[in-house]
């Protein structure tokens, strides 16, 4: 009798356990990232079966529009979780959204500025075009740094608002742009096409949260266990990506992802760890410091006004903790 009990109590956890099974969430997706080495991570969770052992389904939402779009279908209900730059859920949430950050993406990212062959110099760009992300944009706002580290204050060229490497690395192309910030690997493959890299954006900005993943609070918390399921793989991805071990494959998973060479490839981890430069999260935390850093930088743009609020009023670390992974 005891064993039939027992085994009747086994029969319905595995029903609970089949019940969990092939959760899908909707997950917001930049269409300029798709192919680019900023999605790495997702590549990496679902090739080597990271969201198919915590039981989730991931069904790829492309917002057009960009970044500043994302945290608005996650307020519409378009999408469960999604991408999203930094200023723009911060700008969100200040203005009621009940988006929250559950995980880190990038943290420093590495933006080359990129310049036709015949600009050898930052002085060269005086009068010219530079295409610039939207201005809240940390894109936008490490390279007004940068330039103004070289002696260029924002008078002294016209920018061209672009959103996306991708849109940014065609106006060069078309030479409608003198001068664009591109990230990986189309800088690398620029450069090899004989543009001109003039600098990078962590020699004016060394550290910041860039982007993070969101969800709404409310559906965050009603479907908890789920979202711990969901970061947990991201974790497992980031530190696949990281361990040196694996440095092969993760080579061959970003020519897969992005159709770049062997070169390339190995250029960008290289740009990335050698040394680390913080670019890759650990496990999917994310540093409140560097989030810190990103509302500082947006005060100083009169994006918000003081007084600044905290970082740990746009995130929600409960997921990361349970996961293990903050």
């Amino acid at each position: 009798m005891r064993r039939a009990a027992i085994a009747a109590c086994l029969s319905i956890a595995t029903c609970h356990l089949a019940a969990a099974e092939n959760v899908t969430l909707r997950y917001g997706q930049i269409p300029s990232t798709v192919r680019s080495v900023s999605g790495l991570y997702l590549f990496i969770a679902q090739q080597q079966g990271f969201f198919a052992r915590e039981q989730i389904g991931i069904e790829f939402v492309h917002i057009e529009g960009g970044t500043d779009r994302m945290v608005a279908a996650l307020d519409q209900g378009t999408v469960d979780v999604t991408q999203t730059a930094t200023p723009y859920l911060i700008r969100a949430a200040l203005a009621g959204s009940d988006a929250v950050a559950i995980a880190g993406e990038t943290g420093n990212p590495i933006y080359s500025l990129v310049a036709k062959p015949d600009i050898r110099s930052f002085a060269d760009l005086k009068g010219k075009v530079v295409g610039l992300s939207l201005p809240v944009d940390t894109i936008s706002i490490s390279m007004r740094k940068l330039l103004a580290l070289r002696g260029l204050r924002d008078g002294d060229y016209a920018v061209k608002e672009l959103v996306g490497t991708p849109v940014r690395f065609d106006c060069l192309k078309r030479g409608e742009c003198d001068a664009v910030p591109l990230g990986q690997p189309d800088d690398l493959v620029a450069i090899g096409q004989g543009y001109r890299r003039l600098g990078l954006s962590t020699e004016a900005v060394s550290a910041f949260q860039f982007q993070v993943v969101a969800a709404r609070r409310a559906f965050a918390q009603a479907n908890k266990e789920t979202v711990v399921r969901f970061v947990r793989a991201l974790g497992s991805a980031f530190r696949f990506i990281r361990d040196g071990a694996n440095r092969a494959a993760v080579v061959k998973a970003i020519m897969e992802l992005t159709g770049s060479s062997d070169d390339i490839a190995r250029a960008t981890l290289a740009l990335y760890f050698e040394p680390d430069k913080g670019v890759v999260p650990k496990q999917a935390e994310i540093d409140l410091a560097g989030l810190a850093q990103v509302i500082a930088f947006m005060g100083e743009g009169g994006v918000i006004k003081p007084p600044l609020p905290p970082a740990e009023r746009f995130v929600d670390l409960q997921y990361l903790r349970a996961a293990g992974a903050q």
